[in-house]
């Protein structure tokens, strides 16, 4: 790889916009760069317009407006250039389920340029073993494990990856989030779209939220959630007021549950807790932590829809591969 190619993000969006039929526009002009060798999270509610953005970038089709690129290509005008060097990890296969495992790698690695061994990919997502059997005779767990396994056939430079945990196991999904590891320090740019924050916090090199078709917080996970105030929970004695808690600490009381929001944890932890200790204050169910991604993206997703918006169109992505 030479150095000017090193220099060209992996994926560019700029300006991106979506619309269908009836003026709903599923993706508002958003814009993002992801670098070669990072692990990226496009998150959203239901509708948001993740999954049409995703669409874009994979070249399934062309964007109402802006640019969309993929190893320096457009993905859909230069589908050729683009097509070998991803793989696309769809949210169902829809492969035939009479087909044994090994016929359906050997069936899709003829349609895959420079295709690895199919015993690597099998053994890379924990199927060793289950070559011999039907795709319907298959758990839920492992179709996802054959979806992935097909995306990596290719030895992809971008791996796009949509919810590529559901259906699996706390191991089996573990072992996912290693394999995605491993692949991201081997080089590949990983796209991921999944409903499971902890995922997103715990892979994620850089993530960004979406709603209503636009981006509205994007950073690292640190990131985003440094921009949430922390907060310190306990319950105070019956005799205790919280009038008497310190001016200093902005308190809310919720049936004898207090609850403060800091954006100085350590400094109005150790206030509270000096005051707890000069009053002989025992604070039970003390519980202080900074803020998650989950309450970053609640606040997100919290957040009301005009009344007179659209519901949005509900498209097969799987169709829209085969008709490319």
């Amino acid at each position: 790889m030479t150095n000017a190619t090193r220099a060209t993000p992996a994926i560019e969006a700029e300006g991106l916009r979506r619309g269908y039929s009836g003026d709903f526009e599923a993706v508002r002009g958003i814009s993002f760069t992801v670098p070669r060798g990072e692990i990226f999270a496009l998150l959203g509610t239901n509708g948001a317009g993740k999954t049409s953005t995703v669409e874009l970038l994979e070249g399934l089709a062309a964007p109402s407006a802006g640019a969309a690129r993929v190893l320096g290509h457009d993905p859909y005008r230069e589908r050729s250039a683009v097509r070998p060097r991803i793989g696309v990890m769809l949210q169902e296969g829809g492969f035939p389920s009479d087909l044994t495992v090994a016929e359906t790698v050997r069936m899709w690695a003829g349609c895959t340029t420079h295709a690895r061994p199919a015993d690597e990919a099998l053994g890379a997502t924990g199927l060793t073993g289950r070559e011999d059997v039907r795709v319907k005779q298959l758990s839920g767990g492992e179709r996802r494990r054959l979806d992935l396994a097909l995306a990596l056939l290719g030895r992809p430079e971008v791996l796009f990856l949509d919810e590529p945990t559901t259906g699996l196991d706390a191991k089996g999904r573990r072992d996912t989030w290693e394999l995605v590891r491993a692949l991201r320090d081997g080089g590949t740019t990983v796209l991921l779209t999944t409903h499971y924050l902890e995922e997103a916090e715990t892979l994620a090199d850089r993530l960004a939220i979406m709603h209503r078709g636009q981006i509205v917080l994007s950073g690292t996970p640190a990131e985003v959630t440094a921009a949430r105030p922390a907060r310190i929970r306990f319950t105070l004695p019956p005799e205790v007021p919280a009038a008497r808690l310190p001016l200093r600490l902005r308190a809310a009381e919720d049936d004898g549950r207090i609850e403060i929001r800091t954006e100085s944890l350590q400094d109005d932890l150790a206030v509270l807790l000096g005051w707890a200790r000069d009053e002989d204050v025992r604070l039970e169910g003390l519980d202080a932590r900074s803020a998650s991604l989950e309450e970053a993206f609640l606040d997100i997703a919290a957040q009301t829809l005009p009344s007179d918006a659209p519901a949005a169109p509900e498209a097969s992505r799987a169709a829209l591969e085969a008709s490319r």
